[in-house]
């Protein structure tokens, strides 16, 4: 039984239990000695209560039966794609249990490639994990930033969010993932509100992320061989990344192309003056 436990988080299943020659009786007696804990119906903890996420996280799926896996919110979590875990948890499940505290989803079209297991829980993957939280992730610049975060990590790419999409066309979050699925994935929320800052004030839309000269600048208008480097105090803040940024300066106007640099007090205080710059270096 404990053996069972240490792959599931600490939690065993009614059926495990049976399987391992317990009788309900002698579940009984286990939990009043306090060698078992109730967590959910016909789901125990080995010991002691669940105390972490991924243990309350794996009791949940167990609790839904086989087939369950973890959705939603809780999913962002295990994945990595955010650090704050749910006070609940959303499970999709095959069968008809309805666990107190726990939202179920049924769904029926999902394929073998929509669920995975991670850190021993079974999941939604990533890419429908991300299509599932995009309407929850109500603030743009959180969803902005949780989806490029995501795709500057090692679980998921812009193929597989694109056919999840393609695939649930009418799921809520379909619409929401179509602007990360072209380009490169910002990799600040500063590069997210310079976007945003382009689409405001009707400035073209910038290739984020791209090497030129070999370097990889953060904002480019190709079109009009200009630059845009997204100077933040926390990156740039020492003799070093100040000789670095102008001799990166230097490689790229030696390749035709001309840089103008804007701090965060610039973009967020001094908007329309930047944007009537940008425009005018554009307009050139």
């Amino acid at each position: 039984m404990a053996r069972l436990a240490r792959r599931q988080h600490g939690n065993v299943a009614y059926e495990d239990l049976v399987a391992c020659g317990l009788t309900r009786h002698g579940i009984d007696v286990r939990v009043k000695r306090g060698q078992l804990h109730r967590v959910h119906r016909g789901v125990y903890a080995v010991g002691r209560p669940p105390n972490t996420p991924l243990e309350r996280a794996s009791a949940a799926v167990l609790a839904c039966g086989h087939g369950a896996a973890l959705s939603h919110l809780g999913a962002l979590a295990l994945w990595g794609f955010t650090k704050q875990w749910p006070a609940s948890f959303d499970v999709v499940a095959t069968g008809d249990r309805r666990p107190h505290g726990i939202t179920t989803h049924r769904y029926t079209n999902l394929l073998r490639r929509d669920l995975r297991v991670h850190w021993g829980i079974r999941a939604t993957s990533p890419a429908r994990t991300l299509l599932d939280c995009a309407p929850l992730l109500e603030e743009p610049r959180l969803r902005a930033r949780t989806v490029n975060d995501a795709l500057h990590g090692p679980f998921v790419s812009q193929s597989q969010l694109a056919d999840v999409r393609h695939r649930f066309p009418t799921h809520p979050g379909a619409k929401l993932l179509g602007p990360f699925l072209t380009g490169n994935p910002t990799r600040s929320p500063l590069e997210d509100d310079f976007e945003a800052f382009c689409e405001h004030h009707n400035l073209p839309r910038p290739q984020v992320n791209v090497r030129v000269a070999g370097h990889t600048v953060d904002a480019l208008f190709r079109d009009h061989h200009l630059i845009v480097e997204l100077d933040s105090w926390e990156f740039h803040n020492d003799r070093e990344a100040f000789e670095t940024d102008r001799g990166r300066d230097g490689d790229t106007l030696r390749a035709g192309y001309r840089t103008r640099r804007i701090t965060w007090d610039r973009l967020h205080h001094h908007p329309e003056a930047e944007a009537a710059l940008l425009r005018d270096l554009l307009d050139r």
